[in-house]
C-alpha cells in the first residue's frame, strides 16, 4: 500500500518538477547579420543584400528607394532606421549627418517601452545616389562586430566569425565590376558575389538561415512603372546563400543585359 502512494504522490508532484526546471532557451532574435549595401553609377542601381542566423532577414533589414538611396538596419534592430534614412537622403541630408541625426533621435525606450533592445547595440550604414556612405556599429552589438568601406559599397555585420568577413564581402564586390568579357556587371551579381564571400569567410557564427537582396532604379524593374529591380528573400533554408545564387542567375536583374527591367 506504501508503494502505492508513494507512485501516486510522485505523479502529482511531476508537473509541478517540470514547471520548476529552466525553460528551455528560445532562438535568439537578434539577427547577427551580414549585409552590404552598393551603388552600380553605370546603371543607376542601388541597393543591398544580407544574410542571417534568423528567420526571414529580409523582413525589415533592407530599405531602398529610386533616386534616393538605400538604407541597412541591423543588430539590435530599429526597423524605423530605414524609413527614417530614406526620408533625410530625400531632404539633402548626406549620411555622416543621418547616422548622428537618428542616434540622437532615437528615445531608446526598448520594446514597447519596457526598455531592453538598447540603441547601444544598433548597427546601419545609409548611401546615396552619388554612392557616398556611412556606417555605424555600437559599442554593445555583439561580436565580431563592425563595418567596413570601398568603392560604391560599404559591408557591415555583427555575431560574425571574424573581421575577415566584411572584408571579404568588400573585396569581392569590387572585384566584380566587370564581367570575364569585360562588360559591366550587375549589380544584383556584384552584391551576391559579395554574400558569398561573406559566408566563405564564416559568416553568422551562428550558423545561416536566410538571405535578401532589394535593387532598385526608377523604371527599372519589370512591367510598367516599377522601380523595384529587384526584391528576393530566402526565408528558411539550410543553404540561403546558394538558393539566393540560383534566385540572383534566374532574375532579370541578374543577367547582362541592361535593358528596361533587365530583360
Amino acid at each position: 500500500m506504501r508503494k502505492v502512494q508513494l507512485i501516486f504522490v510522485g505523479i502529482l508532484l511531476l508537473p509541478f518538477a517540470m514547471l520548476s526546471q529552466p525553460a528551455a532557451q528560445q532562438p535568439d532574435d537578434t539577427p547577427g547579420t551580414f549585409s552590404i549595401l552598393g551603388f552600380d553609377p553605370v546603371s543607376g542601381e542601388i541597393g543591398g543584400a544580407v544574410a542571417s542566423r534568423v528567420f526571414s532577414v529580409g523582413n525589415g533589414v533592407l530599405w531602398a528607394e529610386a533616386g534616393i538611396g538605400a538604407v541597412a538596419t541591423q543588430a539590435t534592430v530599429d526597423v524605423s532606421y530605414g524609413p527614417q534614412g530614406l526620408a533625410l537622403l530625400k531632404q539633402g541630408m548626406a549620411p555622416t549627418e543621418i547616422i548622428t541625426r537618428i542616434l540622437a533621435d532615437d528615445p531608446d525606450k526598448g520594446i514597447g517601452g519596457r526598455g531592453g533592445w538598447p540603441k547601444t547595440g544598433r548597427q546601419f550604414a545609409v548611401m546615396n545616389m552619388k554612392g557616398e556612405y556611412a556606417a555605424h556599429t555600437g559599442a554593445t552589438a555583439q561580436d565580431w562586430k563592425g563595418h567596413k568601406g570601398g568603392k560604391f559599397c560599404t559591408a557591415q555585420g555583427n555575431i560574425l566569425a571574424g573581421e575577415a568577413v566584411v572584408a571579404k564581402m568588400v573585396e569581392a564586390f569590387e572585384a566584380a565590376e566587370k564581367r570575364e568579357d569585360g562588360t559591366p556587371n550587375r549589380l544584383a551579381q556584384r552584391l551576391m558575389a559579395a554574400l558569398e564571400a561573406g559566408d566563405a569567410a564564416g559568416g553568422d557564427s551562428r550558423g545561416k538561415q536566410s538571405a535578401a537582396m532589394l535593387i532598385v532604379k526608377k523604371d527599372g524593374g519589370v512591367w510598367l512603372h516599377n522601380d523595384v529591380v529587384t526584391r528576393l528573400q530566402v526565408d528558411d533554408s539550410p543553404e540561403p546563400i546558394k538558393e539566393m545564387r540560383r534566385l540572383v542567375d534566374k532574375a532579370p536583374a541578374g543577367r547582362p543585359q541592361r535593358g528596361r527591367g533587365g530583360q
